[in-house]
């Protein structure tokens, strides 16, 4: 093996078998297979982006790396991104670097959060992304691989190795690939990046937080407040970080029939948040009794022991979008806490 340039490493053996060997004795990969960063291939992926590929994007916590075009297009060459996807990746990792996602936190915490990319937009029709029937995964190589390269981009440049940079105690699936497009075309109420005053033809999202909670409403009648009441009860747990930090955000992630009844309804995006803000709720006493700290807004604080305080201290924390297919089931996921969403345009 000898060292070609800063960036690449020459290997007199080029099957898969020594590639994995190469990456597992150096602690590199997320342990699957990955496809060779040749320069070739590198140069290809950087072709679909734009600017200096060795200007510095950002700084990745905890290990402060620096993060660079070509950095991130090595990393996509090994998830199996195929180029058109490229500028998401980029966009996904500009938005970690950004202070209010706190990725230090987010990577060396004992909790099981992975940042999910959701994508919004032009790009998500155009690079084929999933945003329909099992969105989620598996199955879509766009979805699959850009939620990977991420990964492996905290692998490698911030350090997030599980017992190193990453503390979490049992981690989760989604630590290997978590990312999922926006279903506009069936979202009664456009497109959630216009909703955060994104006015872009394609942008991207990226919330820190745990695994989808499943919510099904099997309910023919599709009442509102069925669906929303099932909902409540599957935010109002005390076993996730949003309990006893206030400022945590809810993403609902609704599928399309379950929008379909709320917005026949009558509800808007806002008036979702607002019902899960109202119903969502617990004695604060029931919080107190188990929890010695509570990072709470101060007028949470303030609350008598029989106050029904609700998951999170404002409504717009609660962030509504639609993606899945047909199904009366829609998915929560909440938040590590110490962590804001970023929603930016998609850059190259």
């Amino acid at each position: 093996m000898g060292v070609g340039s800063d960036w690449m490493v020459t290997v007199a053996d080029e099957t898969p078998e020594a590639l994995n060997l190469l990456l597992s004795r150096e602690g590199w990969g997320d342990g699957l297979p990955v496809v060779a960063p040749t320069p070739a291939r590198v140069d290809a992926m950087l072709a679909a982006g734009s600017g200096d590929p060795d200007e510095a994007l950002g700084t990745l916590e905890p290990r402060r790396g620096i993060v660079t075009r070509r950095v991130v297009a090595i990393n996509a060459v090994l998830a199996g991104c195929p180029p058109e996807v490229f500028p998401v990746v980029l966009t996904a990792i500009r938005a970690l670097s950004r202070p209010e996602v706190n990725l230090r936190g987010v990577n060396a915490t004992t909790h099981p959060v992975a940042p999910l990319v959701v994508v919004h937009g032009e790009i998500a029709h155009n690079a084929r992304f999933e945003s329909g029937t099992g969105a989620f995964g598996p199955g879509n190589r766009a979805n699959a691989t850009v939620g990977r390269a991420v990964r492996l981009v905290l692998l490698h440049v911030a350090g997030a190795r599980p017992g190193v940079g990453d503390a979490a105690t049992q981690g989760q699936p989604s630590k290997y690939t978590y990312c999922v497009a926006e279903n506009v075309a069936q979202s009664p109420w456009g497109s959630y990046a216009s909703s955060r005053g994104v006015e872009a033809p394609s942008a991207v999202t990226v919330h820190c937080g745990e695994n989808p909670h499943n919510v099904h409403d099997q309910e023919g009648t599709g009442d509102p407040a069925l669906i929303l009441g099932k909902m409540a009860s599957t935010m109002s747990s005390l076993g996730c970080n949003n309990a006893p930090i206030s400022q945590g955000e809810w993403f609902v992630v609704l599928g399309p029939e379950h929008a379909y009844s709320l917005a026949k309804a009558g509800f808007e995006r806002d008036d979702v948040s607002s019902y899960l803000f109202d119903h969502a709720r617990m004695p604060a006493a029931i919080f107190r009794r188990h929890f010695s700290e509570l990072a709470w807004a101060p007028w949470m604080l303030a609350s008598a022991d029989d106050h029904l305080l609700p998951m999170t201290a404002h409504p717009d924390n609660i962030r509504v979008m639609v993606a899945g297919g047909a199904g009366k089931h829609s998915a929560l996921i909440p938040s590590w806490g110490m962590t804001r969403s970023v929603t930016l345009a998609v850059e190259g």
